[in-house]
């Protein structure tokens, strides 16, 4: 049941959008999810618990066991991050008084801010795999010979290399 483990999500970026960074002798900065299903199910439990807070007024002991869920869900995704994102998150995180115990104000404005972080990490995912999966598909179209953009069977070549039937071979009125 480690299938996280194995298949870690990587999230590439070159720095391009930064315009004013000094080129860095083509090092790339690489930010990957090393357990991306634990990610998931602890960004879960956050998006639910701040469903949960909303509606429900705290008392004292339940402020305190919030922050500690908190705390343990940032040390929890952290340990499922690269240091770039685990750096991002410590550095976005909720800073709590040492002591006392969080209003349900200063909870609440943490865990939206937990869930509205892992939105945008997810997103970035998202975006990185559309994007990966668009290479890949223009890789291909390069290997085919294909001008960009056209996919499907009407002139992909046969298996012995021929070029494939077009709309215009085929007989008959297609819907």
């Amino acid at each position: 049941m480690t299938s996280s483990q194995e298949n870690p999500v990587e999230l590439i970026s070159t720095g391009a959008s930064d315009t004013s960074a000094a080129p860095s002798d083509d090092v790339t900065e690489r930010e990957f999810v090393s357990e991306p299903a634990k990610v998931m199910r602890v960004g879960s439990m956050i998006k639910q618990l701040l469903d949960e807070v909303r509606s429900t007024p705290l008392d004292e002991p339940s402020r305190q066991r919030l922050r500690e869920i908190y705390d343990r869900s940032i040390t929890e995704l952290g340990s499922a991050l690269s240091e770039d994102l685990r750096e991002e998150l410590n550095r976005l995180a909720f800073p709590f008084q040492e002591e006392g115990t969080p209003t349900e104000i200063e909870l609440r404005v943490a865990q939206a801010q937990l869930v509205g972080w892992l939105e945008g990490l997810f997103h970035g995912i998202q975006a990185t795999l559309f994007a990966q999966q668009m290479a890949a598909r223009q890789q291909l179209e390069n290997m085919r010979g294909l001008p960009p953009g056209s996919l499907g069977p009407s002139g992909a070549p046969d298996l012995d290399g021929r070029p494939g039937p077009t709309i215009e071979d085929r007989p008959g009125t297609y819907l």
